[in-house]
């Protein structure tokens, strides 16, 4: 496959909301413990570190993931990370069940001490060729429902 080929078969979404709440609140569903996480991703049933790097960027974790009643597992990878007091940026990549390649992207800015906006990029790639058909008709509702499901949490605990 020449890279003409790949840009094509790559699905992204983007969404982006404004949270009612301080960007550290809203920060710590990203970047805290497991029970944080779990508010936002309640699927994710463990977050166990393998390896963890100076700047974060390339620490890997071990995830599992419930989905009734099967658990996945596998690793996730930080591709980008930035903690400043105005601006915060997680990038996460993974393989999933074999068949996409996934990265997720939540970057954060602070608009004032109350309100935050929250930008969330997903791609997908599909690792087989007949997994492209699925991508045909996927939507952006999992996105636009995750960014409310943060905006829900980090402004309930306000």
């Amino acid at each position: 496959m020449n890279i003409y080929e790949e840009v094509f078969i790559i699905k992204q979404w983007t969404t982006e909301i404004e949270i009612n709440a301080p960007i550290e609140q809203v920060w710590k569903l990203f970047d805290g413990p497991l029970e944080n996480m779990q508010k936002i991703m309640p699927q994710v049933v463990e977050n166990t570190p393998i390896t963890i790097k100076d700047g974060m960027v390339g620490s890997v974790y071990l995830q599992k993931y419930k989905e009734g009643k099967r658990v996945m597992e596998y690793q996730v990878e930080t591709l980008e990370y930035n903690n400043s007091p105005n601006e915060k940026k997680l990038k996460v990549g993974f393989t999933l069940a074999n068949m996409f390649d996934i990265t997720a992207c939540y970057k954060l800015v602070k608009l004032n001490d109350h309100k935050t906006s929250l930008k969330y990029t997903t791609t997908n790639r599909p690792l087989k060729w007949f997994m492209k058909l699925f991508l045909l008709f996927s939507t952006d509702k999992v996105v636009v429902e995750f960014v409310q499901r943060v905006k829900k949490v980090a402004e309930s605990e306000n």
